[in-house]
């Protein structure tokens, strides 16, 4: 009987992030190493079916005790076979949000990255920033709308206007004016039916990875550099659109302060796992936290993966730990008496 940990990998997904989600997860599927795992890759389609393997394919994970997941599938609901730990690599809507955490949770399937509420929580943005200022930690004003609210912008301009609940800056715009406020509402409202309008924070743009269960880490801090007005999508995934400096062009105070507050928002969240917190760093040195994304884009050339490898941890071995602590997590949520 083999030895290797049974890994399914969830790719794709509902979101407007389906495309970037499977790139992500080629890149996982090379780097974990096939005498330690025996992976399957699961892609859930635009529709929400999920394309499972037939039960004679090569390489189909056999039935265990383990968790076995009920899921939709082309003609009608089936199970996925038995498997260790799940690696949902999926981004936004439908797989970042609590969602999906939520279904591997019910199946008894331990998977990596954040539980339930964190990952529902740090997809809303709104809610977000109402548990970091609680917890006292600096976020950018804002204010939230719904569907008939009056375009309010009382910040002054520039301001962001975003979907509360979505990723890769979709359905972002930045307005400069009244007239330009209006439009950038509706366009977000298409996207979800909460919007933020957010103070402009004119400062630099840097990015930290962090990576733990009760003692998470941070990785070194990452500058920003977008060729383009924002940090729009195009900047994000367009060849040549930014530029990461690692470490970035900062006091050693500053870098410090940015690591203690991408942790202590990783705690305040109830975080687990991994997740990429961004912040803007203004002239004066002050830090504001922008966001928290609970499954960062994870090919080996992202953000997150570029920050531990400046940190000495590579690819392959961020990938082994994520594992390890989503186990770790599962053994210590399963000895609780509910």
């Amino acid at each position: 009987m083999s030895d290797r940990v049974r890994v399914a990998i969830l790719a794709g997904g509902r979101s407007s992030e389906h495309g970037i989600s499977l790139a992500s997860a080629r890149s996982v599927l090379e780097a974990l190493d096939p005498a330690r795992y025996d992976v399957q890759t699961i892609e859930i389609g635009r529709d929400g079916t999920w394309a499972l393997p037939p039960a004679t394919a090569q390489g189909v994970l056999p039935p265990s005790a383990a968790g076995s997941l009920p899921v939709p599938s082309v003609a009608s609901p089936a199970a996925l076979g038995a498997v260790d730990v799940v690696l949902p690599i999926l981004h936004g809507p439908f797989g970042e949000d609590g969602t999906v955490q939520g279904l591997l949770e019910l199946a008894g399937v331990p998977y990596v990255g954040a539980g339930v509420l964190a990952s529902a929580l740090c997809m809303d943005k709104d809610r977000f920033k109402a548990v970091l200022r609680d917890a006292g930690i600096p976020v950018a004003r804002s204010v939230t709308l719904r569907p008939g609210d009056a375009a309010e912008n009382p910040f002054g301009y520039p301001v962001f206007v975003k979907p509360a609940r979505l990723g890769s800056s979709v359905g972002i715009s930045k307005a400069a004016s009244d007239a330009e406020l209006g439009p950038a509402v509706a366009l977000a409202l298409r996207h979800d039916d909460k919007v933020l309008v957010e103070e402009f924070q004119p400062g630099m743009e840097v990015e930290v990875g962090v990576l733990g269960n009760r003692d998470p880490v941070a990785s070194a801090v990452g500058e920003i550099v977008a060729h383009a007005d924002w940090y729009d999508f195009d900047a994000k995934y367009a060849e040549g659109g930014m530029e990461l400096i690692v470490p970035a062009r900062l006091p050693n105070g500053v870098t410090a302060r940015v690591q203690e507050l991408a942790t202590a928002s990783f705690v305040a969240t109830d975080c687990e796992g991994m997740a990429r917190v961004d912040f803007f760093v203004l002239p004066g040195g002050e830090v504001v936290v922008n966001e928290l994304n609970t499954i960062p884009g994870f090919t080996s050339t992202s953000v997150y993966a570029k920050l531990f490898e400046a940190s000495g941890i590579g690819y392959a071995e961020l990938l082994d730990r994520l594992i390890a602590l989503a186990l770790e997590r599962h053994e210590r949520r399963r000895a609780l008496a509910y």
